[in-house]
């Protein structure tokens, strides 16, 4: 009967997670093909830095006009380039995610309910978030990969579907090509898993002590304990744009490997040849060198309007469809 019900839990975790990874990366795919295409950009946008080295203007310089250049150019589909993949690689690594965060919460409280998740200590949700997003970057990078490149390559293209861009990748660079960008990933979403589970359940504790604070002199002493949904929104809405704000120079170096050897049309800017960065030390001392701190932090104002609502919708998404798949099973 344990292990039944362990699958059970398993199977609502990872369809949960899937169903709202899903959902939560459809609706924020706009955002997310402005932030790459700031993110793999190398030209500088800071003017000290073109009055400087006269460097040549960058093609996108603010969000605004970034949308408009994607539409005229693009049209309207410009903005959901690569969803396929997206969708891909976020279904299962939401899945995995939250099925192997569920299970490490439950190693940990002893118990697999919940409620009794919130008690574990907040050192131990930000480890359990970090081993999760590592398990999940693992098992969905490739999808990661294409992506990105498919999401950057702009008009015209140069592969013209997910599967012409992986069978060129195996050919020229090998199954390892597929894992480009790994190593800054892992170490970036370490931290970014951890603060983004960690404080998620850190403001859910706080969202619950106020319910009761506010609720006091009501007659249930256990309403405190039942969050709105527009309060599972704001907590995911603050756990995405901490997490987000700490780890974004790591996202950027990634997508410069992801996008190693892309021949895109030079309109687009200068080219990230191969073997451009030695490994994620080097990149990220020539992206400080030739465009100052502000380099790494490329596109972080589409990414954090994507990301905060990115993991509020996944998280209020998550809680509802689990809850929804845990009542028809039982």
């Amino acid at each position: 009967m344990e292990e039944t019900g362990q699958l059970k839990r398993a199977m609502i975790d990872a369809a949960a997670g899937a169903i709202s990874g899903a959902i939560s990366r459809t609706l924020t795919s706009p955002l997310d093909v402005i932030k790459i295409r700031f993110q793999v950009q190398l030209e500088p946008t800071s003017w000290v830095l073109l009055r400087r080295e006269m460097s040549k203007p960058a093609k996108y310089t603010g969000i605004m006009q970034a949308s408009k250049d994607i539409f005229r150019e693009e049209g309207l589909p410009g903005f959901w380039r690569g969803n396929v993949p997206a969708l891909l690689m976020y279904m299962p690594y939401t899945a995995i995610q939250f099925t192997v965060l569920h299970k490490l919460k439950t190693l940990a409280s002893g118990s697999s309910k919940t409620d009794d998740h919130l008690r574990l200590s907040p050192y131990l949700s930000y480890v359990s978030g970090s081993l999760a997003g590592c398990a999940a970057t693992v098992g969905s990078y490739p999808f990661d990969l294409l992506r990105t490149i498919l999401a950057s390559q702009g008009e015209p293209k140069i592969y013209p579907n997910m599967r012409s861009a992986f069978l060129h990748i195996v050919q020229t660079r090998g199954i390892r090509g597929l894992y480009a960008g790994l190593s800054p990933t892992l170490v970036e979403i370490i931290p970014y898993a951890g603060l983004q589970f960690g404080t998620y359940d850190t403001f859910k504790r706080w969202m619950m002590t106020w319910n009761r604070f506010r609720l006091s002199n009501a007659s249930s002493a256990n309403q405190g304990d039942s969050l709105s949904s527009f309060q599972l929104f704001l907590c995911g809405f603050a756990a995405g744009t901490s997490a987000k704000a700490v780890c974004h120079p790591l996202d950027v170096v990634k997508k410069r490997f992801q996008i190693e050897g892309l021949q895109r049309d030079l309109k687009y800017g200068a080219r990230v040849e191969n073997s451009t960065y030695r490994n994620m030390n080097d990149a990220l001392r020539q992206i400080l060198r030739t465009e100052g701190f502000a380099g790494l932090y490329k596109g972080i104002y589409p990414s954090l309007i994507k990301s905060a609502p990115a993991g509020a919708v996944t998280f209020v998404a998550y809680e509802y469809i689990s809850d929804f798949l845990e009542s028809l099973i039982t």
